[in-house]
């Protein structure tokens, strides 16, 4: 599928329309999963593979292209399907995310599908492979499955969460007891990371798992009579989520006069330059890569002073 990323342009016309792109595949017979397309550099048949030693098990060795070496991972053992071992014919992803490149390994390529996101709905609860999907879909009359990749990479290469205590402001820190942050995030290793920083700064966290939930709550809270602007420092959304994601949820945010004024962070595994484009187009305020916590711990504290100065917080 050499063409498969030739009208992008066409597709970040999907953006802000709460619509996305799927790349369908297999990793075994019979069950289909998906990738947000955005995330695709390139798909190749699998071409030979250089071995890297001591590397963790999932890892199938290295290839080269766009100029570098791309790790590749075996994408069927690690959601727990147990490893591809006939891998004729068979093809790999090359992927970007939160600024890194790696590649899996897949038995087929399917084809592309553009989606509306309500059309994407949570996993179940439950143990099995619904631990490594962010959602689920339909397509066809047939279940798609879409893979939690950051939880894939976190387990093959843990994400750093500790903030560098060079960083924190003390000062900050003081002012920012009882302040409150939402988070919106599906992949739950997405919302862990915010966690954890956001903790190293004293705030408290709200959170919920889509934009459409976070939508609900802050209406919620208008309607009861809560100034939001003045409950909530700042709201940090992740892009891809199940029925409603971020840019959407900004949308919604900024046609909400009890809303409108809110300051969100786009906060995704997707690519910079794109998204640093899409900031204007929806109206965030900033955006961040993830699994980047100084950055995020800078840009927070960044926040809280200019909300305590509104407010005349002390």
């Amino acid at each position: 599928m050499p063409s498969i990323l030739d009208s992008v342009d066409q597709r970040t016309q999907l953006v802000g329309e709460n619509r996305l792109e799927l790349l369908m595949f297999r990793l075994q017979r019979g069950s289909s999963f998906a990738l947000n397309v955005f995330k695709i550099q390139e798909v190749q048949t699998l071409p030979k593979l250089t071995n890297l030693p001591q590397s963790h098990p999932h890892i199938v060795g290295v290839t080269y292209a766009r100029d570098r070496t791309i790790p590749v991972i075996d994408l069927s053992a690690a959601i727990g399907m147990g490893q591809l071992t006939e891998r004729e014919n068979c093809n790999i992803i090359i992927t970007e995310y939160n600024r890194s490149v790696q590649a899996f390994l897949v038995k087929s390529v399917d084809r592309i599908v553009n989606m509306n996101w309500e059309e994407i709905m949570p996993p179940p609860k439950g143990a099995g492979r619904a631990h490594y999907l962010t959602a689920i879909t339909k397509y066809d009359d047939q279940l798609v499955e879409i893979i939690d990749v950051e939880k894939v990479l976190q387990e093959v290469s843990p994400f750093n969460t500790q903030v560098n205590p060079e960083i924190l402001d003390s000062g900050v820190i003081s002012r920012s007891t009882g302040l409150e942050v939402l988070a919106v995030d599906d992949s739950s290793v997405g919302l862990a990371q915010v966690r954890e920083t956001i903790k190293q700064l004293g705030l408290t966290l709200i959170s919920a798992s889509d934009g459409a939930m976070a939508l609900r709550m802050l209406k919620q809270w208008a309607d009861e009579g809560i100034d939001v602007h003045r409950k909530l420092t700042m709201v940090i959304t992740d892009a891809e989520m199940p029925e409603m994601d971020g840019y959407r949820l900004t949308r919604e945010i900024r046609s909400d006069p009890r809303l409108k004024d809110l300051y969100v962070i786009l906060h995704t595994s997707l690519s910079g330059s794109f998204n640093k484009a899409m900031v204007e187009k929806v109206g965030c305020n900033d955006f961040l890569s993830k699994f980047e916590p100084d950055k995020l711990a800078m840009a927070a504290q960044q926040r809280v002073r200019e909300y305590c100065d509104l407010y005349s917080i002390s």
